[in-house]
């Protein structure tokens, strides 16, 4: 019990990886953007492509919470500077819905050739977090009463579409995974002030019809 306790500590602390810029960011999100934060399980470092929880098959390793879990995300100072230091590699990893913004993601192709078109419409989208395999636009806050009216008002919603809200969490950037780097593909504007995001009716509206059309369309994963 003992050696298996210890590989669990060795597998969350991540010291022998420092990387003072995920502590930086981390008290960015918590204190002046007042985005609800915590430190993700770290990758297995016997192989970087499984995860540190003891799930065997987990599907984003190193990518979500596990100790502490998600209702620990916070924005105080202390604990986050406390929680870096003591697992200075962690992911960083937010806690979607409340305050904090919520986010749209689908397939790392599918959302460039998504968010081109978009850009030709001259639509205004805030942050766009781009992990290897999927993107997520980050959009206002909503509730799941809200999320079901906007997606049953909607003749056909692309299956590869996946909805980050209340109870939710995602990888934010400068975090490494088990899948490889989070960073910015969009990266909010400088300044302290907590980044502008658009409302999750005009976002879905815009990447269904762009998915929709020739050429721009997901698989469904």
């Amino acid at each position: 019990m003992r050696e298996i306790l210890g590989r669990r500590r060795r597998l969350l602390s991540g010291r022998n990886d420092g990387r003072p810029e995920l502590i930086s960011a981390a008290l960015t999100f918590a204190t002046e953007w007042q985005w609800p934060v915590l430190p993700g399980v770290a990758p297995d470092p016997q192989g970087r492509a499984r995860c540190g929880c003891p799930d065997p098959e987990c599907t984003v390793p190193g990518a979500h919470p596990f100790d502490p879990g998600l209702l620990a995300a916070t924005t105080d100072e202390r604990m986050v500077r406390w929680w870096w230091t003591n697992r200075p590699a962690a992911p960083i990893v937010l806690a979607t819905g409340g305050t904090a913004p919520c986010a749209v993601s689908l397939p790392a192709l599918a959302a460039s050739r998504a968010l081109a078109a978009l850009d030709r419409t001259g639509m205004r989208l805030g942050p766009v977090v781009a992990a290897p395999h999927r993107w997520a636009i980050l959009v206002a806050p909503y509730s799941m009463e809200q999320l079901g009216e906007l997606l049953y008002a909607k003749d056909f919603v692309p299956g590869s579409l996946r909805f980050h809200g209340e109870g939710g969490y995602l990888a934010l950037p400068p975090s490494e995974t088990g899948h490889g780097e989070i960073r910015w593909e969009r990266a909010p504007l400088p300044g302290s002030a907590s980044p502008w995001v658009p409302d999750v009716e005009a976002v879905v509206d815009a990447v269904v019809e762009a998915l929709t059309r020739t050429g721009v369309s997901a698989p469904e994963f």
